[in-house]
């Protein structure tokens, strides 16, 4: 079964549509990526399928059925805005929680418990809320979304503004909720974070469906077309290499995106004319590459 479908849905407030005749399926135990820029609709097709606002136009099901508050006990929503009571201590905003989801008791109190000690907070768990650093108050929403242990979670820009160890300490736990049975959507503009973690991706751009399916697939459709380069020398000299259509120069550090036909070993050689090269490596285009490919069309 599906945990997700959706079938010509279309969403608009007034002006041009902010999702326009999307179909998507998300079998059950994916991780699926949601991604695209900021404006392309990924908040508001989450949206709709929580049964926050209805579609315009098209249909929608969770586990085979239309949202309803039989469905919505199955789902976990981290909202990219974050929202906790500032004044009550961490541990009361959580069995609180825990609580509008049907969870209490003895129960409730020890998974709490578990998550605080596994997220690094339970020296804080009698702190009030806005005692805790914006990092921590994330974490905190994200142990109050999956208390009741959803079989659904959505997670709207999880991993924006954690420090690193922060950031590995959540995706270890996506990646247990995951291995628990889980269904894992992540709605995210930063295409790496997608990568990472997901076995497919629906990628949005201005409401429309741009590329759909299992992230390997995507990846093997658009070819080894893109170089990563580490070099000594003048920048400014790698941006007129024939067989390069663009380059994103970091410095010491830069990634080609090669134009269609081009010999990767050709421009390596144009390239040991220009820069000492210390590593040259053919790959794969990164998500973000095959997007901007998509939107902005083929490179000649």
């Amino acid at each position: 079964m599906d945990a997700i479908r959706l079938e010509g849905v279309q969403k608009g407030f007034g002006g041009p549509p902010a999702v326009k005749r999307l179909s998507w399926r998300v079998p059950e135990g994916a991780v699926y990526g949601l991604i695209g820029p900021n404006g392309s609709g990924k908040t508001t097709t989450i949206r709709m399928i929580l049964d926050i606002f209805p579609p315009d136009e098209g249909t929608i099901e969770v586990f085979g059925r239309r949202p309803d508050a039989s469905t919505r006990d199955r789902v976990g929503y981290l909202p990219e805005e974050r929202g906790l009571y500032k004044r009550m201590r961490v541990r009361d905003v959580l069995v609180y929680l825990g609580r509008l989801k049907g969870r209490g008791g003895r129960a409730l109190a020890t998974s709490i418990s578990n998550w605080l000690e596994r997220l690094g907070l339970t020296a804080w768990a009698d702190k009030p809320v806005e005692e805790l650093s914006k990092g921590m108050q994330q974490k905190v929403q994200f142990v109050g979304t999956v208390l009741h242990e959803p079989k659904l979670l959505f997670l709207d820009e999880p991993f924006s503004g954690l420090d690193p160890i922060s950031a590995d300490l959540l995706k270890d736990a996506v990646l247990e909720l995951r291995r628990r049975g889980s269904t894992i959507v992540l709605s995210t503009h930063v295409m790496e974070a997608a990568e990472k973690l997901c076995d497919s991706v629906l990628m949005l751009h201005r409401g429309g469906k741009v590329l759909d399916g299992p992230l390997a697939d995507i990846r093997h459709d658009h070819g080894a077309d893109a170089v990563t380069l580490d070099y000594e020398g003048d920048g400014a000299s790698l941006k007129d290499l024939p067989g390069v259509a663009s380059v994103n120069d970091y410095g010491r550090h830069a990634e080609l995106t090669l134009a269609s036909g081009a010999d990767p070993q050709a421009v390596l050689r144009a390239l040991l004319d220009r820069v000492k090269v210390h590593r040259y490596e053919a790959r794969r285009s990164s998500l973000h590459e095959i997007f901007r490919r998509r939107v902005e069309g083929p490179v000649e």
